[in-house]
């Protein structure tokens, strides 16, 4: 999103590098979910729709929709319009994380940046927060950033990075058949699971 500059190498979208897009253009084909969300002293509405003035209510009934979160929304004192507090403090993690990616899918960029967007939740906020982000990175680039393996078991591609190195890259199955860091790192999960 360069929020830095890099100091070496480069990133091309399209075969483009992304020194030659301005940043507001840059950015306007980003969607970001995080594992923090930043939410507004404002309505549901705005906060999905954030910064625009004319908001789209058919795309802003869709985006809440995919994200699993219209469940929730119609049971709020007013709806769409009810004022979740700052930084959603009227609203559970999952709910919130649910909104956050509700603004992802309602601003439709081509590219999709989730940052750890489901390490803090619980199983069941896990499971609706999976299937929204499934309906989010449809037909779009994503780039995903997990500890939670069961978030990236499906990628086309995994990058295993170890202190700042990349270590190995490859799908699932192919890392698993490795069996270096991150069929470790796999067995480790899964026995945390069972315990």
């Amino acid at each position: 999103m360069r929020f830095y500059d890099l100091e070496q190498g480069y990133i091309h979208f399209d075969k483009i590098n992304i020194n030659d897009f301005t940043i507001a253009s840059l950015r306007k084909n980003i969607a970001y979910v995080s594992q923090n969300v930043t939410l507004f002293n404002d309505s549901v509405a705005s906060n999905i729709a954030y910064a625009e003035e004319n908001i789209d209510q058919k795309k802003l009934l869709d985006a809440a929709s995919k994200a699993y979160a219209l469940e929730f929304i119609n049971e709020l004192e007013y709806g769409f319009d009810t004022v979740i507090g700052e930084n959603g403090s009227k609203l559970s993690g999952g709910q919130r994380q649910r909104l956050a990616i509700a603004r992802a899918i309602y601003k439709n960029a081509s590219i999709i940046i989730l940052d750890e967007a489901t390490s803090a939740l619980d199983t069941e906020s896990e499971r609706h927060i999976q299937n929204a982000l499934d309906a989010l990175s449809e037909n779009r680039t994503t780039i995903v950033i997990a500890h939670r393996l069961s978030t990236i078991e499906n990628a086309d591609k995994i990058i295993v990075m170890d202190k700042g190195r990349i270590v190995e890259e490859g799908s699932h199955r192919s890392l698993l058949k490795q069996q270096g860091s991150y069929f470790k790192l796999h067995a480790l999960h899964f026995s945390e699971e069972k315990s």
